[in-house]
This record gives C-alpha cells, sequence and structure tokens, in this order.
C-alpha cells in the first residue's frame, strides 16, 4: 500500500495550486477551442458559461484555500479505488469530487457524463504535464471496475438504481436538490441583480440555481423584475427560449395564475423544483413560519441566499455559484466520508 506523508500532501496543493494558475491564464484562442469542443457535446454550455465554471474552479484551486481545506483532515494510511459518477447538467459539475479524492490520497475512478467530458479531459492533461504522478490517480473508465467506494450524483429516479447497484460499497449518493432565496422587503435592486446570477447563471441547470423565492404576503415583484432586466438575453439562447415558450404555453392552456416578464415564469406553487425559466414563488406571513418551512425542507434544498446573508445558515445573493472546497453538495462531508474508508 502507498501511504500519504505530509510531502505527498504538499504535492498535491503544489500541482492543484499550478492547474489553479494555468486556467486563471489560459489564452483566449485556447479557450476558444475548448469552448467549442464543449458546446458540441452540450450545447447548454456557452462561452460565458465555461468561463465561469472556469472562474469558480480557480477560486479554490490555489494553495490558501487548498492548505485551510485540507489541514482539518487527517492523512490516511491505506489508498482505495473511489468510483466517481459525474453528472453533466452544468461544466465541470464533478470537478470537486475529483479533487476531493485525489486530495484525501485516494485514486479516482472516474465516469464522465459525455455531456461534460472535453473540459474534464483538457483539465487532465494539463495535470498530466503538471504532475504526471498525480495524474496517475485520475483514471476515465466507461464502466466502474474494481472499486472501494463509490460517489454518484445524478437525478431521483437514477439515485434509486445507484443505491440498488452500488450498496455493498461504502457511498455517497446525490439526488436532486435546488436551492432557494428569502425575500423579506428590505432588498436592493443590486441585490436583486445579485440574485439574477444565482436564477440565470447556468439557464438554472445547476443544483445551487435559485428555483424558488419565499417573499412575505401580497408582496409585489415590480422591483424584482425591474431589477433583473439585464438578464433578458437567456433569451438569445435558443433551448431556453423553448423552454419558455413551451411552460407559458402550458401556463396558459391550463389557465394557471403567474407572472410573465417576457424572459422568466413566476407561478405560486408549493414544489421545490421548477422547469427551466420558471420561478416558483410562495408566500409567508413571519419569519418564524418560513424559518419553519425552510428546515422542513432542507433534505430537498442545496443552498439558502438572503441578501447579505442576513439568515443564519445562508449566503448572499449573488454567490450561490461560487462555492467553497468546504461547501459540500447536499451537505455531506465528502472529505470526512474519504479519509474514513
Amino acid at each position: 500500500m502507498v501511504y500519504l506523508c505530509a510531502m505527498n500532501r504538499k504535492n498535491i496543493i503544489d500541482s492543484l495550486d499550478h492547474l489553479g494558475r494555468h486556467l486563471k491564464s489560459l489564452p483566449e484562442e485556447r479557450f476558444s477551442q475548448l469552448a467549442f469542443r464543449s458546446a458540441n457535446e452540450n450545447s447548454w454550455f456557452t462561452q460565458e458559461n465555461i468561463r465561469k465554471a472556469l472562474r469558480g474552479a480557480t477560486n479554490y484551486l490555489n494553495r490558501t484555500k487548498l492548505e485551510k481545506w485540507l489541514d482539518s483532515y487527517p492523512t490516511i494510511k491505506d489508498v482505495k479505488n473511489v468510483g466517481l459518477v459525474l453528472a453533466g447538467n452544468i461544466p465541470l459539475v464533478g470537478l470537486h469530487d475529483i479533487i476531493s479524492v485525489i486530495s484525501s490520497g485516494h485514486v479516482a475512478r472516474v465516469k464522465p457524463s459525455s455531456k461534460d467530458r472535453a473540459l474534464l479531459e483538457y483539465l487532465l492533461e494539463q495535470l498530466r504535464m503538471i504532475d504526471p504522478e498525480l495524474s496517475k490517480r485520475i483514471i476515465l473508465t466507461d464502466k466502474l471496475k474494481n472499486i472501494d467506494a463509490v460517489i454518484a450524483t445524478g437525478s431521483d429516479n437514477t439515485a434509486r438504481y445507484f443505491h440498488q447497484y452500488f450498496s455493498k460499497y461504502p457511498h455517497i449518493i446525490r439526488k436532486n436538490r435546488s436551492s432557494v432565496a428569502l425575500i423579506n422587503g428590505s432588498e436592493t435592486t443590486n441585490d436583486f441583480r445579485n440574485l439574477g446570477e444565482d436564477i440565470f447563471t447556468y439557464f438554472g441547470l445547476g443544483c445551487r440555481n435559485i428555483s424558488k423565492l419565499y417573499v412575505p404576503e401580497g408582496y409585489s415583484f415590480a422591483k424584482f423584475f425591474e431589477s433583473i432586466q439585464p438578464y433578458q438575453e437567456v433569451m438569445h439562447h435558443h433551448k431556453y427560449h423553448n423552454n419558455y415558450d413551451y411552460n407559458k404555453s402550458v401556463l396558459l392552456v391550463n389557465k394557471e395564475p403567474h407572472l410573465d416578464n417576457g424572459f422568466l415564469l413566476l407561478q405560486k406553487s408549493n414544489r421545490m423544483v421548477s422547469p427551466i425559466s420558471v420561478l416558483y414563488f410562495e408566500e409567508y406571513t413571519s419569519e418564524q413560519e418560513v424559518r419553519e418551512v425552510l428546515e422542513s425542507e432542507k433534505e430537498k434544498i442545496q443552498c439558502i441566499v438572503s441578501a447579505g446573508g442576513w439568515l443564519p445558515g445562508s449566503i448572499a445573493m449573488g454567490q450561490a455559484q461560487l462555492p467553497e472546497l468546504w461547501d459540500y453538495a447536499d451537505q455531506v462531508d465528502t472529505m470526512d466520508f474519504l479519509v474514513k474508508l
């Protein structure tokens, strides 16, 4: 067995920091080529969204944050093969799991999504040039074999399959989650513009995208709609536009009450996960009431945003798509799981 000692961990941090610096200084021509390849795999992956994903990666691929993160965990004794089943809904959505596995000292056997392979392969290519030994800890495969543990991400339906198929292994199985925003009426135009980032980044396809608002009873959305007007350009993307047209037609045909600003549909609902181009909202009469509702729905919520992060346990509007290394999906500590294997 291979042992992870202090020098090994330092080498890992050095290499990941180097990768982060490379991504931050990526030449425009190379970025354009990479974005073109990615868009061919997944037409939701626009250049703007790929830039945001790379910016998110460089946010935590730096020495200071990596050291702060890893200092909280012990080194491992035995190296394990950890199978990763990655989603492909937004660019590089599985990167954090890969970083977690190799940073813990284990080997990542990765089954990437066919919808997000080009970006991942590029990062691995760069890592091979930076640190050939570390890159050997990441193995891309179409079928998971010879594994000791599994981390799999998918829908509620695929999660049932994952639980059955991987039941004999230690595992983390992730299901559908969404994020919500709490409005109290004191929000500024800038707050709502920041909230627009949380709603429209990646066209709302990520689990950290806001899919529902909690608003005071009788709330007027006039200021909200006015503030998010700059995001109307999402309608230039044909798939988003098609979703908007379809969902608007469904609401009209079914004569369901809704609000419409020309690129976003607001519908009152107690459901959590809204379709693309639709934002659900639910009214509350007191802060205590909405706290109780949020607590009852916590198994379905990825993160909560509020203006300036005023609600304990929430994050500031505009920050939902910039998680730190220690902001774990589903609030399950991935690194703790890995170091205890």
